[in-house]
């Protein structure tokens, strides 16, 4: 149950890049305005980090539609793999520029969450989205894949197309002693697996505190002495990283659904868990409204019903036409999770649903845990879902004990009940990161304010990934002002919420901060 995504829905733009561009020798880099040579000091990078202006090239051939963006230009950042060891193997981070149509202000750098969502592909389709409004005519639009994520190199990878399937067949739900562990050695494997194929360092280095970095060293590769940066989901832990290390290079940020730094993963996740048992009882209400709704009418049934329906997939998958792999009871699951994002998924996981209840056709749900596990038509996944363990389980420490997980797994049954299969035995698996093989490079702490006026947070109130309190907490943190916009979905900002876009735009052109205890 643990470990799910922290996504923004913008990030599901398909496309694929990779442009390289050269950078000269270390003696022709020079220092960025205001920065120490010195590597000790908090917020300064040693000198060699900052290096020639990236070469651009068009994105023609790149984008999945080059519709979608045509004045788009991509290139390629170096940076270290080991801030420590400067000199050392680099990493390529892929960058997409959509640049300003108007009366230039800066860039404005967004990162659609995750961890491990593409930016590259998310800005190409926020772009189209913000096409003639005043933030694409005053902003270049700019995303930089985070190292080991998309299209930057190398890539985390754990697990083979073949592997990633047989994984989501297994459907890990017997939790007796010996089916834990069963459980913990498939995620025992998974571990190895991403140490064998992708390489110890590597993984050490892969998380936030290097990514910070890395965004400095786009910010100055950019040409830009201060950054505007719009961050969902997983993307506002990253900002609120930079912001601290960085505070006088923060012109303006928005976060929107915030993931509280200062929050134990144990308790993050469970909080997490309840917030999807929120939006299930939303999505089963609404589907209440309808006489051939799959749950019946009774709210007090509607989670038994939902366990009649998909339980059963553990012992037999469900048949879907046209596809050999039928349903499994995991892809219902994930499928349920995924729809219970965004309402806009409601009606896919009602037709998933009534295919279950009459034994024709569940595809949907099917659709839609492929859709959130990223794999394709093809049978190909991307590096999602491996980015995201790999950075995860860097970003924090997790507990080895097992009656630590097993206290957590009664915990998470009492949280989101319909995701709970069986009784509570008193065995509970031990997540991949409990077992990762590197030690984690961050820890929960306080988010630091970059300074007054500089930060906005939204924090949508039945937010079933990241809960409305954790954006809450994160405003305090950063003493910064709170939009709260009342709804069921993952993420709101230029989704086409008058109230809440005219408030973040007046915010980042302007520098106009919304009205206080603003709601929308």
């Amino acid at each position: 149950m643990f470990g799910m995504w922290r996504l923004s829905r913008w990030s599901a733009v398909p496309l694929a890049f990779l442009v390289l561009c050269t950078v000269g020798p270390p003696a022709a880099h020079a220092t960025p305005e205001g920065a120490s040579t010195d590597p000790q000091v908090a917020g300064t990078e040693p000198a060699v980090l900052y290096g020639q202006p990236p070469v651009w090239g068009g994105c023609g051939g790149v984008l999945a539609d080059v519709r979608l963006a045509p004045t788009a230009q991509c290139a390629t950042v170096p940076v270290p793999v080991d801030y420590a060891n400067p000199q050392g193997p680099q990493a390529q981070l892929a960058v997409i520029k959509v640049p300003a149509t108007g009366d230039r202000i800066g860039v404005l750098m967004v990162n659609p969450g995750g961890p491990g969502a593409s930016a590259v592909d998310m800005v190409a389709g926020l772009a189209a989205g913000l096409a003639d409004t005043e933030i694409t005519r005053r902003f270049d639009l700019v995303g930089f894949d985070p190292r080991g994520v998309g299209h930057s190199t190398p890539q985390v990878r754990c697990r083979t197309d073949a592997e990633f399937d047989a994984y989501r067949r297994d459907p890990m739900v017997d939790y007796s002693q010996a089916g834990v562990a069963h459980i913990e050695a498939v995620n025992q494997q998974i571990a190895q697996n991403c140490v064998d194929r992708t390489g110890r360092d590597f993984l050490a280095n892969v998380g936030t505190a290097s990514t910070a970095q890395d965004m400095d060293v786009v910010r100055q590769a950019l040409g830009e002495s201060q950054l505007n940066y719009l961050g969902f989901s997983y993307g506002t832990d990253l900002g609120a990283r930079y912001a601290e290390r960085y505070p006088d290079r923060v012109r303006a940020m928005v976060l929107d659904g915030a993931v509280d730094p200062a929050a134990d993963p144990m308790e993050e996740s469970i909080r997490q868990l309840a917030g999807f048992q929120t939006a299930f009882n939303d999505y089963a209400a609404d589907c209440a409204r309808s006489t051939d709704c799959p749950l019946g009418q009774d709210p007090a049934q509607f989670t038994a019903r939902y366990h009649q329906l998909v339980d059963p997939l553990a012992q037999q998958p469900a048949y879907v036409p046209g596809d050999p792999r039928g349903l499994s009871y995991s892809d219902a699951v994930t499928g349920t999770v995924n729809a219970l994002y965004t309402r806009q998924y409601w009606k896919y996981l009602t037709s998933g649903l009534l295919g279950l209840r009459r034994g024709s056709d569940p595809g949907d749900l099917l659709l839609l845990a492929d859709d959130y596990q990223h794999r394709n038509a093809a049978g190909q996944y991307d590096n999602q879902q491996d980015a995201f363990t790999a950075i995860r389980c860097v970003d924090s420490p997790y507990p080895t004990d097992p009656a630590v997980w097993a206290d957590a797994d009664r915990r998470a049954r009492d949280a989101a009940p319909f995701m709970s299969y069986g009784a509570y035995t008193g065995f509970g698996p031990r997540d991949t990161c409990a077992m990762w093989p590197v030690p984690p490079t961050s820890f929960p702490r306080d988010a630091v304010s970059p300074g007054p006026g500089k930060v906005v947070v939204v924090s949508t109130t039945r937010d079933p990934a990241t809960p409305y309190e954790a954006g809450v907490a994160l405003a305090r943190e950063l003493d910064a002002s709170l939009i709260t916009f009342d709804g069921t979905q993952h993420t709101v900002v230029f989704n086409g919420d008058a109230c809440v876009d005219t408030a973040v735009a007046a915010f980042l052109v302007d520098s106009t901060l919304p009205p206080p205890d603003l709601r929308c």
